[in-house]
């Protein structure tokens, strides 16, 4: 584990999402909130790990912006905005959701009080279901409910969701969390009146390469190698694509590479009910009496 550099991303994620709370975003758009996000990473010598999710109200996550994506922020929305940095791979991985409207604001406040809760009892051979569990209680003494099908993550180098799972309340089946392994801790939290789940909407405007077999378009083997060269394995955006393409053209040829199951597509996430979703995340490696929380 390359401990310096999980670090270092984490130092970046953390000033750059706390710039995003303190910042008035009412009457940007979704795409000046992303670009501008995806900057302040890049001016403190960071690399994005994923788009910047500005996901809006009941979209709980995944959604990025468009190419000049019109949708502007209101003094009543609610937005999570997710963001990772990698250094070398390794990533930090954090968010914070954003509300200036009062009635959001015990969902905000829960969110970050589930993750603070959570932190405070992770260490070297926790469990975790009783993550979970913490989480889940947490959450409930509000009259509010978690996301039961949105989850928290093991994290590896070029991989954000390596497999390992940090469930927001309790499950049957866990593990113990290891020294030598980082994660991500993501409470969502939604109203009385939600589901409790997310699924899945036809947006989908977050990508990432699976493959790099060679197809017959010769174009669109071309875009595989810029992405690789680019991106890695890690998700990208159509906005990033269209900084060295055409949009019609990186459309086209982005539709051909999911077709061909070279590149996946990630679809928004709706809260069930189309109840508001906030979420709080930070990133940490566990210690033998506590954890190391890269992003705090």
């Amino acid at each position: 584990m390359q401990l310096d550099d999980y670090i270092k991303a984490g130092k970046i994620a953390s000033e750059v999402r706390e710039l995003a709370r303190a910042k008035d975003w009412v009457g940007k758009t979704l795409y000046e909130i992303c670009e501008t996000v995806e900057s302040e990473i890049q001016s403190r010598g960071g690399k994005c790990a994923f788009p910047v999710n500005a996901s809006l109200n009941e979209i709980a996550a995944h959604y990025t912006a468009e190419p000049n994506d019109p949708k502007i922020l209101t003094s009543s929305d609610l937005v999570k905005i997710d963001l990772g940095v990698q250094i070398n791979g390794y990533i930090a991985d954090t968010a914070v959701s954003v509300s200036y409207d009062p009635q959001s604001a015990i969902l905000v406040e829960t969110a970050e009080e589930a993750l603070k809760a959570a932190m405070a009892m992770v260490k070297e051979g926790i469990k975790s279901s009783e993550i979970g569990k913490t989480i889940q209680k947490t959450v409930m003494q509000y009259n509010l409910k978690p996301i039961a099908n949105l989850s928290g993550h093991s994290l590896e180098q070029y991989t954000i969701h390596a497999g390992k799972s940090i469930p927001n309340m309790w499950s049957i089946g866990s593990f113990a969390l290891s020294t030598k392994e980082a994660y991500a801790c993501e409470p969502f939290v939604t109203t009385s009146r939600g589901l409790g789940f997310v699924r899945e909407g036809k947006t989908k405007n977050i990508f990432g390469l699976v493959s790099r077999k060679k197809t017959k378009n010769e174009n669109a083997n071309k875009l595989v190698d810029f992405i690789w060269d680019n991106f890695n394995t890690l998700p990208f955006a159509l906005r990033w694509i269209t900084k060295s393409y055409e949009e019609k053209e990186a459309r086209t040829l982005l539709e051909e590479l999911i077709k061909n199951k070279i590149v996946r597509a990630y679809p928004v996430l709706n809260e069930a009910n189309g109840q508001r979703v906030a979420q709080a995340e930070h990133t940490f490696i566990p210690t033998a009496t506590g954890a190391i929380i890269t992003t705090l």
